[in-house]
């Protein structure tokens, strides 16, 4: 039992290192609008959305709902901070209807929030009954984030090119995901399993894409490429 408790702390630490790297993508991006003063043609969804993800799978780790997963909200909460201060950075330099856009946006989710915790605490008296009903909603909102990189796949298939799903990125997405389904095997874990699995399976047709269009794939054009890959957003599928 030692033993696999302690297997599942190292392979945790994996996946909070990889899961991490993914967090970290949206820099380059970020540094472009800073230097524009301008978000351009990037656009705020992606962030915002992880936003609630992030704060979905911080209160899933929580040892009143899910005992034993410190590791689960030591990424999703460093990642919550990095979004936020993503989509601030995108409010300082976005326009006037697209600041009012992300300010409904963020108030929906907290309010959200705020009745999720609310309902969860006072309504549901175990872990159990409490890690399910998080784990379900971590689960759908996971499975909602996977449009963005089918998106880039349909793109990818379209164009007959993969410049718009980089390569080093769509191979993280797959380690990440097949780490976290080992963290959620080592002590089984359904609501993080599904949703890493379903990841997984998504880095894999990524990977299959990679090496199926590389040949035909012409590298021109790569500002306006980076905008729209930004722009379909990037699949965190941490636990």
């Amino acid at each position: 039992m030692t033993d696999a408790h302690a297997a599942r702390t190292v392979v945790g630490i994996i996946g909070n290192v990889i899961s991490f790297g993914l967090f970290c993508a949206p820099i380059p991006t970020m540094v472009k609008i800073w230097k524009m003063k301008s978000v351009s043609e990037f656009k705020p969804d992606p962030y915002v959305a992880t936003v609630l993800n992030c704060m979905m799978w911080t209160f899933y780790g929580l040892p009143f709902v899910q005992p034993d997963s410190l590791l689960v909200i030591t990424i999703n909460g460093t990642g919550l901070f990095m979004e936020l201060v993503y989509v601030t950075i995108f409010f300082i330099f976005a326009t006037s209807p697209v600041r009012r856009k992300i300010t409904i946006a963020m108030v929906i989710e907290v309010i959200f929030m705020v009745v999720v915790i609310f309902c969860t605490l006072y309504f549901l008296h175990t872990t159990k009954q409490r890690s399910m009903l998080i784990g379900i909603l971590c689960i759908i909102f996971n499975v909602i984030m996977y449009a963005a990189p089918l998106t880039v796949m349909k793109l990818v298939i379209k164009t007959k090119s993969v410049k718009y799903m980089p390569f080093f990125l769509s191979l993280a997405n797959f380690m990440n995901g097949v780490v976290w389904v080992i963290y959620a095997c080592l002590k089984f874990d359904p609501y993080i399993l599904i949703p890493n699995g379903l990841g997984s399976l998504s880095g894999i047709v990524q990977l299959i894409l990679y090496v199926t269009y590389y040949k035909t794939t012409n590298w021109n054009d790569d500002e306006d490429d980076e905008k729209r890959y930004s722009n379909a957003g990037i699949e965190l599928g941490q636990a």
